[in-house]
């Protein structure tokens, strides 16, 4: 399992993690993103799909579950599972409909569709730490790896 871990001062620090990611990101992947509320889990995922080729504003989905958005290369299916239920929701939603060869996958609160899920490609957690916040990123799959090796390659 690899892994990194950075801190983040403020929104930039942010902004700038999903900037680097965005450089590796392809079709087929999915993110878990986990920490409390207020961690900065929109605030990375606006920023990734910004930097994906998004123009305009990245919503949250907290009220519709799900917020897509068609780019160039790739869909972008932003979840906020925060306000669901019951994880069977999911299903009925028809959730394995999302997870695509030519779709990215970014998950808020993703415990709370545990059984519905596949396997996320990285999670990253955002956890406050006094005056700013860590990401950890660990990757669960070879993309994942993938990924990790190619962002600790871009830092040398």
């Amino acid at each position: 399992m690899a892994q990194i871990q950075c801190v983040l001062k403020d929104e930039a620090a942010t902004l700038l993690l999903a900037q680097q990611l965005a450089r590796h990101i392809s079709g087929g992947l999915t993110i878990f993103l986990h920490g409390e509320l207020g961690a900065g889990k929109t605030t990375f995922s606006r920023g990734l799909i910004n930097s994906l080729g998004h123009k305009g504003n990245v919503k949250s989905p907290t009220y519709t579950l799900v917020e897509p958005y068609q780019l160039a290369q790739l869909v972008v299916y932003h979840f906020d599972l925060y306000r669901l239920r019951d994880s069977e929701e999911l299903e009925f939603m028809g959730i394995r409909d999302y997870f695509r060869a030519d779709s990215l996958c970014l998950i808020e609160w993703p415990q709370r569709g545990a059984g519905y899920l596949p396997v996320a490609d990285l999670d990253i957690h955002l956890i406050f730490e006094q005056e700013h916040r860590r990401a950890e990123l660990t990757a669960n799959t070879a993309a994942g790896h993938r990924i990790l090796k190619a962002v600790a390659d871009d830092e040398k």
